[in-house]
């Protein structure tokens, strides 16, 4: 039967001794190119050899640990799903999630790994593969089509010992057990199984590797006096020249993943830590430093937590809540009620606080339970090895949270404990100094704080594009009573809003579906552009410059200074 590019059947496409330390391998599949690599925790990953962005084969990438990085423009991937994590181009965006490489399906097993062009069938060990110790063999690269290969291996066989033919392209021929790997329909790659590891490995290897050598010459010489049979042609979809563009596509309210907590303990006094990872044990879509998700609570309550994770930790996702008396019931129920072995809703990540890794100097400044956020963001620039110190406030000691993620850091890190405000704003003051060029600081912790730093930055001519903060609430008092007219220019709408209710809860009544999370000019979720009209800005999510301009709003907590405003919606 010819080759299809639709073949569901596994076969093997590399040794696992092709895949060392932070290396690379190119291997080919039914017409197909792959970039395979071992991320530094042991995880294979078969992607399509191209990156999105100029189709530039990833196989000669850098494999940094975690993450895949393209050698032309820079673009990054992340171990497991393939998602882009980084572009440079657009060093203050996150990726749009949905930039994502193609994954084929991957299996490490008798040394050898194991592929196919898609999903739909199972993986499943060849017949016969129980009980033995197998030793692989070297490959060898056959210029002749599989079948002609199946029929060379065959004829090795003595004719009182007929080979064995298996599906797939296997053929046992005494105690070897041949794969070939069907590279396109006119080449193929000889792969060998011994049942038990030799005494003499070199001999033994010496001796299989000058059968095939012969085989080779035979087989290539014949197919030299065959008319070339038509190469396979995958088909490759389309990249789309807008897939950088930011920001990202919205996500509906209530589209939510499933998962287990796998874990909780009790990372510091009064922050409890949360390892949530998929119920059916795959990997969780790709983040970003700096995302967070939304925790949907089981009293109908939903709260956003940073995610802590480093690069390529897809496993699971592990956030910090802070169990704080005065909670309104959100962080409450985490701590009190939800236990290991509970499911949890959650939505995929949201990135409003993203790293850039183009900085020449990176400052991060934590706060109690602002670490959260932090310590992702230096994990990644760990694994970068790109320079970077962290400076961390708590009440005492015993109220720094992650400690032992925080001590296994390369970077210049540095906890300060019990200090007095007046302390922290002098050695905040001290550690950022004058600003200089392509340096950025990044804030995350308690609203005093946050605009205490922010304060500081400013005295010391840091402009605002240089200063990134990221508030867990709004602590300000939301002044609702102004009414005004909203024109929705894309949606040919114009709606009135009457005092006591927000511009999102208006749209929503009038039937529009509109992205939010938190509800409280926090997250910036709901960041909407403005073309007319003075918005009264009542969010801790803009900073001065951006609420200056006028160009933009959040609509679940702003309201209009001016009668009328219009609204990019």
């Amino acid at each position: 039967m010819p080759l299809s590019l639709s073949d569901p059947n596994w076969y093997p496409i590399a040794s696992s001794e092709d895949l060392p330390f932070r290396h690379v391998y190119q291997g080919q599949l039914l017409g197909r190119e792959l970039a395979v690599w071992r991320a530094d925790d042991g995880n294979v990953n078969v992607w399509e050899n191209r990156c999105l962005h100029r189709g530039v084969r990833l196989s000669i990438g850098i494999n940094e640990g975690q993450e895949l990085k393209c050698q032309y423009h820079g673009w990054r991937y992340a171990n497991q799903s393939a998602g882009c994590t980084y572009i440079p181009a657009h060093p203050a965006d996150a990726p749009a999630r949905r930039i994502e490489n193609r994954k084929y399906p991957i299996r490490e097993a008798f040394g050898l790994i194991w592929s196919a062009a898609n999903d739909d069938q199972a993986y499943a060990p060849f017949p016969g593969s129980d009980g033995h110790d197998w030793f692989a063999l070297r490959p060898m690269p056959v210029n002749a089509t599989p079948e002609d290969v199946v029929a060379g291996l065959a004829r090795l066989a003595p004719d009182d010992e007929p080979a064995d033919l298996l599906p797939a392209l296997v053929v046992r021929v005494g105690g070897v057990t041949w794969f070939v790997q069907p590279v396109d329909a006119g080449r193929a790659v000889i792969r060998g199984l011994l049942p038990e590891k030799p005494a003499d490995e070199l001999a033994t290897l010496r001796h299989y590797n000058e059968l095939l050598t012969k085989l080779r010459d035979r087989l290539e010489r014949a197919a030299a006096r065959k008319p070339a049979p038509e190469p396979l042609q995958p088909v490759f979809e389309k990249v789309s020249a807008d897939l950088s563009t930011m920001p990202d596509i919205a996500v509906p309210r209530g589209n939510t993943l499933t998962v287990v907590v796998k874990r909780k303990w009790q990372s510091a006094d009064g922050v409890i830590g949360f390892e949530l990872a998929d119920r059916d044990g795959k990997h969780l879509p790709t983040f970003q430093p700096g995302a967070h998700i939304d925790v949907h609570l089981p009293n109908g309550l939903v709260r956003q937590y940073s995610l802590t994770n480093g690069p390529g930790d897809l496993s699971r996702y592990v956030i910090g809540v802070k169990a704080e008396s005065a909670s309104k019931g959100g962080s409450k129920v985490l701590v009190e009620t939800v236990r290991e072995g509970d499911l949890l809703q959650i939505s995929e990540p949201r990135n409003n606080f993203p790293l850039r890794r183009d900085a020449t100097r990176t400052v991060l400044i934590a706060g109690g339970i602002g670490i959260t956020p932090l310590l992702s963001m230096a994990r990644f620039l760990d694994k970068s090895s790109l320079p970077y110190e962290l400076h961390y406030f708590t009440r005492n000691d015993e109220s720094a949270a992650f400690s032992s993620e925080l001590g296994v850091l390369h970077g210049h890190v540095e906890r300060h404990a019990g200090l007095a405000r007046d302390a922290i704003r002098a050695k905040v003051a001290a550690v950022m100094g004058p600003y200089q060029f392509a340096n950025h600081v990044y804030i995350c912790g308690p609203g005093a704080m946050l605009e205490m730093v922010q304060q500081v930055a400013a005295d010391l001519g840091w402009p605002d594009e240089a200063v990134h903060f990221e508030y867990f609430q709004n602590d300000k008092v939301i002044d609702s009573s102004s009414a005004f007219d909203v024109e929705l220019a894309r949606s040919a709408m114009t709606l009135h809003v009457p005092a006591g209710k927000t511009i999102l809860e208006t749209m929503r009544e009038a039937g529009l579906t509109v992205p939010s999370s938190c509800e409280q000019g926090a997250c910036g979720t709901c960041l909407t552009t403005v073309m007319e009209g003075e918005v009264d800005h009542q969010d801790v999510y803009l900073n001065k410059t951006e609420k200056a301009s006028n160009t933009c709003m959040m609509t679940c907590v702003s309201r209009a200074k001016s009668d009328r405003l219009v609204l990019d919606i």
